[in-house]
């Protein structure tokens, strides 16, 4: 960990999306019941954000995200954590198709205590978009308020007022 980014007790993050329906139902009921899947892996949710709905990116005809950001606990490394994501990912359905294809889970293994790593052998840390994405940057600021970026030293404030227009991620009532 790159020292002074991110306290010792900076939390693990994860992201959820989805935008096709899976075994369990809609995007937001399978993206609530991920959430519960992850105790199967030891692995508990401390906090987690409201739903979000937002725009694919790219833009494209395929429906729209539901999106959401926990910080989670474990005693996994990063590498056995992305496995178990991998794996409740395809409990639920999950298909990998073409990047940016439709889905209906995804779980982003978004920063793990600030740790910094690159690479071939995943997963890279922290996630290498994170910092262009409305719809991770707004549920993380409700999780993690005080979070840095720990690659370029930067507020979760300071990404979200730096994003590019057009990105729409909006609060789920």
């Amino acid at each position: 960990m790159a020292a002074g980014i991110n306290p010792p007790e900076s939390p693990i993050l994860i992201g959820l999306g989805a935008n096709l329906p899976s075994r369990i139902g809609p995007p937001r009921e399978t993206c609530e019941a991920a959430l519960e899947a992850l105790a199967e892996f030891a692995v508990t949710v401390v906090r987690r954000s409201r739903w979000y709905r937002s725009a694919p990116l790219p833009p494209s005809d395929q429906p729209w995200f539901v999106n959401g950001v926990a910080a989670i606990e474990t005693m996994r490394d990063p590498t056995s954590l992305l496995a178990a994501l991998g794996e409740v990912e395809r409990r639920f359905g999950r298909v990998r198709g073409g990047r940016w294809s439709a889905r209906c889970l995804d779980l982003d293994l978004l920063d793990y205590r600030g740790i910094l790593r690159d690479g071939a052998e995943p997963p890279e840390l922290p996630h290498p978009r994170l910092h262009e994405r409305a719809f991770v940057l707004l549920p993380l600021a409700e999780v993690a308020p005080a979070w840095r970026h720990p690659r370029i030293e930067r507020p979760v404030g300071d990404l979200i007022a730096d994003l590019p227009a057009g990105q729409v991620a909006e609060p789920l009532p």
